[in-house]
């Protein structure tokens, strides 16, 4: 079989390696997804924490300005919502995953 994903890439004398015992090619979606999850909450943390900062910097630079400010807070609410919502989601694939008795995410998509 055919590698897809080089796992140790030579670049002149440096060499590049890839995830230590991950080989995409052999992967199943599972595997990804769950290889993934780390990622996407460090992704969304730090969406949440710029978001909040810019709505914050956005409310206090209105000056009065009541469209500046309702738009500060309604894209803190849209953060919060949407941050809210990667939680649910993660938490509903938790609950379906004890209740059809799946150990891990990589085992519901076998």
């Amino acid at each position: 079989m055919e590698k897809v994903v080089a796992q140790s890439v030579n670049i002149g004398s440096y060499t590049v390696e890839g995830p230590a015992g991950f080989a995409f090619a052999d992967a199943k979606i599972g595997q990804i997804v769950q290889a993934a999850i780390p990622y996407i909450f460090a992704f969304a943390g730090f969406g949440l924490l710029l978001m909040i900062v810019s709505s914050g910097f956005t409310m206090l630079t209105s000056a009065g300005n009541p469209k500046q400010l309702e738009a500060g807070k309604g894209r803190l609410m849209n953060a919060l919502i949407g941050f809210f919502l990667i939680f649910a989601a993660y938490w509903m694939v938790q609950l379906l995953g004890i209740i059809f008795g799946w150990n891990s995410i990589e085992q519901s998509f076998l």
